[in-house]
């Protein structure tokens, strides 16, 4: 009964189309808010960070930027692994030809580097779409992969072929490199996860999303009432790669701190993620964290249940976990589409009404 909007009355256009319209929900956001930014820091340890925290903030970010591809745009990719690949080495070689420059703008500049490369690969949409969209950018993951394997400047000509990441500070606290806290790299992470959400919600929402979202439902009646399939694909390519890119940049500096591209970004890379937002929810920047964290917390999960309490061997939890994974999918294709983002918000509405009848 306490989850009401009666009595939240709103005095203008700005606040009543607001991302948080009723109170409750702002509040509730500032508390996730509040939690995550003063109180986590001080709790967390190392385990927490490199089992949870940071695959969860990392893999959030990637797919927020497929989701705006597939869910909001319709454009199918299958090229996650390779762009956050795209990002990684151009963070690689941002971090050794210019150590002086803060490690938050390697980062970023690593994102618009990813976006440019996405764009690349996202022309032939402009003739293509589904399946044949799906081979193509199944062709960029492997031709990145590739590309990063066999031509040895992007890793500075390294014996091992492998890249590493240097040590570097933000305000003289160490981010990358073996000696980082657990709190710091947990804080790094979670402010560009904050402001991918922030960016990609207000986009989704305004013009630019609107566009996405015409092509998405039918390409030709979006072009017929204005909208240029041209820039409205590009730049959902465009801002998709930029996130993309954010993830694998962190993904190698600050999760990994040593990649081998391969076995870091391979085709595996590019389903999980495409799973976190069929699993979480298309066409939603919440079912973008819900798949994140499930899909992050479901094998912790299960190796601490089946492994440690059990005692089941450890291959046999990871096929288990290989089950779940496929079946959630086709049951969430079948029976619900929009993901536990569509649960989540199927239970609002019934709290709004409980106890009255629906």
């Amino acid at each position: 009964m306490f989850y009401r909007e009666a009595g939240d009355y709103k005095t203008s256009y700005s606040a009543d189309n607001q991302t948080f319209p009723i109170r409750f929900d702002r509040y509730r956001y500032y508390v996730v808010l509040f939690v995550s930014f003063l109180v986590i820091p001080f709790i967390i340890n190392d385990y927490w960070a490199s089992a949870i925290f940071l695959p969860f903030l990392i893999y959030a970010i990637a797919a927020i930027g497929l989701n705006i591809l597939v869910g909001y745009c319709g454009q199918v990719s299958l090229g996650t692994g390779g762009f956050m690949a795209v990002g990684a080495y151009a963070c690689y070689k941002l971090m050794t030809a210019f150590p002086e420059v803060n490690i938050f703008f390697h980062v970023l500049l690593a994102g618009g580097v990813t976006a440019i490369v996405c764009v690349l690969f996202g022309l032939p949409s402009l003739r293509i779409k589904g399946f044949y969209l799906a081979v193509a950018t199944l062709a960029a993951q492997f031709f990145l992969v590739w590309l990063f394997n066999r031509v040895p400047w992007f890793y500075n000509y390294s014996a091992s072929g492998q890249i590493n990441a240097p040590e570097r500070t933000v305000f003289g606290i160490e981010v990358t490199g073996p000696n980082t806290e657990a709190w710091a790299v947990y804080l790094f992470c979670l402010v560009f996860l904050v402001g991918s959400a922030i960016i990609a919600r207000n986009l989704t929402r305004g013009m630019t999303g609107r566009k996405w979202m015409a092509i998405r439902d039918m390409d030709i009646a979006a072009e017929i009432i204005g909208v240029n399939p041209l820039t409205a694909k590009l730049s959902a390519f465009a801002v998709s790669g930029f996130f993309i890119g954010i993830s694998g940049a962190l993904f190698f500096s600050v999760y990994l701190g040593a990649v081998e591209v391969g076995e870091a970004f391979g085709i595996n890379k590019s389903f999980l993620v495409l799973f976190m937002i069929i699993i979480g929810g298309l066409g939603s920047i919440f079912g973008s964290f819900a798949g994140a964290a499930f899909l992050v917390l479901l094998p912790v999960f299960l190796k601490n249940v089946l492994v440690g309490s059990l005692g089941w061997p450890t291959d046999t939890a990871a096929h288990f976990e290989f089950l779940i994974v496929g079946a959630l999918i086709i049951v969430f294709l079948i029976a619900e589409p929009h993901g536990l983002a569509q649960l989540w918000r199927v239970a609002k509405e019934k709290l709004r009404l409980w106890p009255f009848p629906h």
